[in-house]
């Protein structure tokens, strides 16, 4: 397309569409599964302009980053709920609870981390008969959660640097 002098290629296009999402999953990481979409973004470049060995290298390491990201997400919520009191048979009822809120809610911070949090807090109430401790527990989640949050976007950050040096090397 000829925009004045401006010229747009394909080359830009193909960029620039992966770009956007990448930049979309990072910033609306607390809704979205953003490390998942950048990856996905990754790919989908690598499928459309070809892989080359800058391109799988860049590819694996942009895939260890999104599955550690993953993970880490669940054992900061998990560990910190842990540590404020809730044992690990009720942190892992809670943690399954979020899988199974994601699939009956398909919005992450509504099916998976409040399904989580209204879990926690219910056995917690529940086993403790006390508000205030079930509350702690809660409050150690949200504080994992918090910290997971602020990891996978410094993690979104590194993948997509990844990524505009495998596009633009």
């Amino acid at each position: 397309m000829d925009n004045g002098s401006f010229i747009i290629t394909w080359d830009m296009i193909i960029k620039a569409v992966p770009l956007l999402f990448m930049v979309m999953g990072l910033l609306v990481i607390p809704i979205l599964p953003g490390l998942v979409i950048i990856w996905i973004a990754a790919l989908g470049y690598g499928i459309t302009s070809g892989f080359g060995t800058l391109g799988w290298i860049m590819l694996a390491l942009i895939t260890v980053l999104m599955l550690g990201g993953s993970i880490l997400d669940n054992v900061l919520m998990s560990t910190q709920a842990h540590k404020e009191g809730a044992p690990w048979w009720v942190v892992m009822i809670a943690m399954v609870s979020a899988v199974v809120g994601s699939f009956i809610i398909p919005i992450p911070i509504l099916g998976g981390v409040l399904a989580a949090l209204g879990v926690l807090f219910g056995i917690q109430w529940l086993r403790l008969k006390n508000v205030k401790m079930a509350l702690a527990s809660l409050k150690g989640m949200l504080i994992g959660w918090g910290w997971a949050l602020v990891f996978r976007f410094i993690i979104g950050v590194v993948m997509i640097g990844l990524w505009l040096i495998w596009a633009w090397a």
